[in-house]
């Protein structure tokens, strides 16, 4: 895997999104974590356009997978709570909430 290619796509989709290209952008996003699939970035970058894309079930995919690379990052529980509002889930929204205010205040989830 080249990580120069992987940022290389992740710019590309990042464009795509800028434009309103939310399918290219999902497409080039799959992609960057199909090269690595470590890259935090590319997996909630990539769970966030399909969430706007109305894909709301393979989105929690890529957020808990997110969440799971970086278990002590805000924007990663905030967005999967989003995700699980949209998806009809407020126990499991809740719970990502929590994990979200915790960081918020300084907190962690996982003691690093």
């Amino acid at each position: 895997m080249s990580e120069t290619e992987r940022d290389d796509l992740f710019d590309e989709a990042n464009g795509c999104l800028a434009l309103g290209e939310l399918e290219e952008a999902a497409v080039f996003y799959r992609r960057c974590v199909a090269l690595d699939p470590e890259f935090f970035d590319g997996w909630h970058a990539l769970g966030m356009c399909l969430l706007k894309l109305g894909q709301v079930k393979e989105a929690i995919g890529c957020g808990l997978q997110a969440t799971t690379l970086k278990p002590n990052d805000l924007l990663a529980w905030t967005g999967l709570s989003q995700m699980y509002v949209r998806d009809g889930q407020i126990g499991e929204a809740e719970f990502a909430k929590g994990n979200a205010r915790i960081l918020s205040l300084g907190g962690k989830i996982v003691k690093e």
